[in-house]
């Protein structure tokens, strides 16, 4: 019971942080920000996720940080798979994705783990530092990537173009990933540590798949094609379409967008 109203009282104290920065500057447009990637990798197994779940959520609804455009995916991790529940919006797949981010740390994997735009890797509830990586995240200076959909019977396709990629890769090289996202997705849990709660997701990761690979110094880094099969498990409404450019060595993220599905 301690535990649990140490919890509550530290996510009042972050949604009272979220407040306080979303004032009248924050509220205006996303035109003119800097997106700014904001991964998290939470489960449905793990009773200490579900204030970092409504932390994201808040970040997508308030944009509380001038000057950044926050681009949120929720990546739910499979190895909090135990204890009589199976999150069913769990996947391997993201689960090797945060392998990827702590193998730069030399740490283990764990939830909740905030990661900002490739570089900053954080506990998912912390929302003061949250707000404070976001903001140094979104003064990087970041190649502009457009997103064109036209809508299919089963699949829509999109048109990508990323724009100039000005800093010098090396020997790293700059992928680009495209995203779908579900909003509105819940679970009524009936096992595990988050037995008989209601938990809401936003920005649901549903797949993720490397399109290409983008040049630097040219004044168009990369443009394609991409054509993404629609489950029928998803809802179209709810649905959005997020492309991000990745280093695949440092995982900087060099540009992003984000748009609601089309149709």
């Amino acid at each position: 019971m301690k535990h649990l109203i140490k919890v509550k009282r530290l996510f009042l104290y972050v949604l009272l942080a979220l407040t306080l920065v979303a004032g009248a500057e924050a509220q205006a447009s996303a035109a003119g920000r800097t997106p700014v990637v904001v991964e998290l990798f939470t489960s449905e197994g793990c009773s200490s996720c579900p204030p970092a779940d409504a932390l994201l959520q808040k970040l997508i609804e308030l944009q509380p940080v001038p000057g950044a455009e926050v681009i949120a995916l929720e990546e739910h991790v499979d190895y909090w798979n135990h204890d009589g529940w199976v999150d069913p919006f769990s996947s391997a797949e993201w689960t090797a994705r945060q392998e990827v981010y702590a193998t730069l740390t030399k740490s283990d994997p764990a939830t909740p783990e905030l990661v900002v735009d490739g570089q900053s890797q954080l506990v998912g509830s912390d929302g003061p530092k949250a707000l404070s990586e976001i903001e140094k995240a979104s003064r990087a200076a970041k190649a502009e990537v457009k997103i064109a959909s036209a809508a299919g019977k089963n699949s829509r396709q999109f048109n990508i173009s990323v724009g100039s990629i000005s800093e010098d890769l090396g020997k790293d090289v700059a992928e680009v990933w495209l995203a779908i996202t579900e909003d509105g997705l819940h679970s009524q849990v009936s096992a595990g540590e988050n037995k008989s709660r209601v938990l809401n997701h936003v920005a649901t990761l549903r797949s993720l798949r490397k399109i290409g690979t983008a040049e630097a110094h040219k004044p168009v880094a990369f443009t394609g094609d991409a054509d993404v099969k629609i489950s029928s498990r998803w809802n179209p409404a709810n649905l959005r379409v997020t492309v991000f450019v990745q280093r695949k060595k440092s995982r900087a993220i060099l540009g992003a967008a984000s748009a609601k599905l089309e149709g």
